[in-house]
């Protein structure tokens, strides 16, 4: 039920292995390159999707900072959890445990593949921004078809 936010992005970039794994990687003189999307710190572009912006080595302190403050996910105080994505992912998670009750209340041997189909819905969003938004998208109209099969097996059956 976890959704990857920067506080668990934050942690992978200054754990040690990154660093090591360029050193391995790269020779010569070389310098680091973030292309990020800060909410609060972003334009965006006509479909009102965050523009990344390319920032310096410079974030690499500020993501140690991040891992730091990941106390304050989902309180008053973090920043991240304002954004519309956040507050979708929290949507997304109250809806899925109704959505699981409602299977609960009905499920039998008949129904058990199309329970699981509807259940694995959510695997399918992934990405961050507006890739996300578009997986989303697909995966609540396929939810929407599947419930709807749920709730009318004798209809689904009818149109197969």
């Amino acid at each position: 039920m976890a959704c990857k936010d920067e506080y668990d992005v934050a942690p992978l970039y200054t754990s040690g292995e990154f660093q090591r794994r360029i050193a391995q990687t790269l020779d010569g003189d070389y310098r680091l390159r973030f292309h990020l999307a800060p909410p609060l710190l972003s334009k965006k572009d006509a479909d009102c999707h965050l523009i990344k912006r390319e920032f310096g080595a410079w974030v690499l302190p500020a993501f140690k900072l991040l891992v730091k403050f990941k106390f304050l996910r989902g309180g008053a105080l973090d920043i991240f959890g304002r954004s519309e994505e956040r507050r979708t992912e929290r949507r997304l998670i109250e809806e899925y445990f109704a959505t699981i009750d409602e299977l609960l209340a009905t499920i039998d041997g008949d129904n058990a593949a199309l329970a699981a189909k509807i259940a694995s819905v959510p695997e399918h969003i992934r990405g961050y921004g507006h890739v996300k938004a578009c997986h989303h998208a697909d995966a609540m109209k396929r939810q929407h078809d599947l419930l709807a099969a749920w709730r009318n097996p004798a209809a689904a059956r009818t149109a197969a």
